[in-house]
C-alpha cells in the first residue's frame, strides 16, 4: 500500500490537533513543516519587512504624495498594505495589482499617490509570487519562474522609476539622491534585497520541484514587466 495515501489523513490530523492546542499551537504547527518550508517562510517574510521599510523611505522622500489623500499618514499606508488579511485591492486604484496598479503611477498625468499605487502593486506582485500565501507546510510548493519574474520585474520598476522624468526633468517619484544632492544609494540596496531574496529562492524552488528556469536579459530601452501569475 503507498505510503502517499497516509500523507494526507495525517497532515489533516494534525491540523485538527493544532486548532485545540492553545499556547503549543506554534510548535506543534513546525511539525507540518519541512526544511525548504522554514526557507520559504523566511524570505517570504525579510521581503515584508523590506517592502514595510521601502513604503517609509517612499513616502519620507516623497512627502506631497501623502498630501494628495486626506488624512493619509504613513502609519495609516503601512496598515493598509500590511494588515493581517492581506487584502491590497482598493477603490482608488480601481482595485488593480502587481503591474496593473504600478503602470498608471509612472505616468506624468497620475494624479493619485504614486508611492501607495507603486506599492500595492510592488507588494501584490511578490506575494503573487509565493501563491498569496502567508507561510508554507509540506504539501505546498512554489513555482520558481513566477520568482524568477518576479525579480526581473523588480529590476524593470527600479529603472523606470530612475527614467520617468516630469516635466521639470526630476523622476516623478524620487528614490536615490539627485545629482546636486549628498550620495544616498539606500533606495538602491533596499531593492537589491529584494531582487536577491526572490532570486534565490527561485534557484533554491528550482532545485527542489525540478523545474527549469527560462531566463529572460532585459535592455534598458526593451525592459518589459514579466507575468506572475496575477
Amino acid at each position: 500500500m503507498p505510503a502517499n495515501r497516509f500523507i494526507l489523513p495525517a497532515l489533516l490530523l494534525c491540523l485538527l490537533v493544532l486548532t485545540a492546542c492553545g499556547d503549543r499551537q506554534p510548535q506543534l504547527k513546525n511539525l507540518l513543516k519541512s526544511d525548504i518550508d522554514m526557507v520559504v517562510d523566511a524570505h517570504l517574510h525579510r521581503s515584508e519587512e523590506l517592502l514595510q521599510e521601502l513604503t517609509g523611505k517612499l513616502y519620507r522622500r516623497n512627502p506631497d504624495e501623502l498630501k494628495k489623500v486626506a488624512g493619509a499618514t504613513i502609519e495609516s499606508r503601512l496598515q493598509q498594505l500590511f494588515s493581517a488579511d492581506r487584502n491590497v485591492q482598493f477603490e482608488e486604484l480601481e482595485y488593480n495589482r502587481g503591474v496593473a496598479a504600478i503602470l498608471p503611477a509612472l505616468e506624468v498625468d497620475y494624479a493619485g499617490d504614486r508611492v501607495f499605487a507603486i506599492m500595492v502593486g510592488l507588494t501584490s506582485m511578490i506575494r503573487s509570487a509565493y501563491n498569496d500565501q502567508p507561510e508554507f507546510f509540506m504539501l505546498d510548493s512554489l513555482e520558481p519562474q513566477k520568482l524568477y519574474n518576479c525579480a526581473r520585474n523588480i529590476e524593470v520598476l527600479v529603472w523606470r522609476l530612475k527614467s520617468r522624468l516630469g516635466p521639470d526633468g526630476r523622476p516623478l517619484l524620487l528614490t536615490n539622491s539627485l545629482p546636486e544632492e549628498e550620495s544616498n544609494l539606500s533606495f538602491e540596496r533596499l531593492f537589491g534585497k529584494l531582487i536577491a531574496h526572490q532570486d534565490l529562492l527561485a534557484q533554491v524552488s528550482a532545485e527542489k520541484w525540478n523545474r527549469v528556469i527560462n531566463q529572460v536579459v532585459h535592455g534598458a530601452a526593451t525592459a518589459v514587466f514579466l507575468p506572475v501569475g496575477l
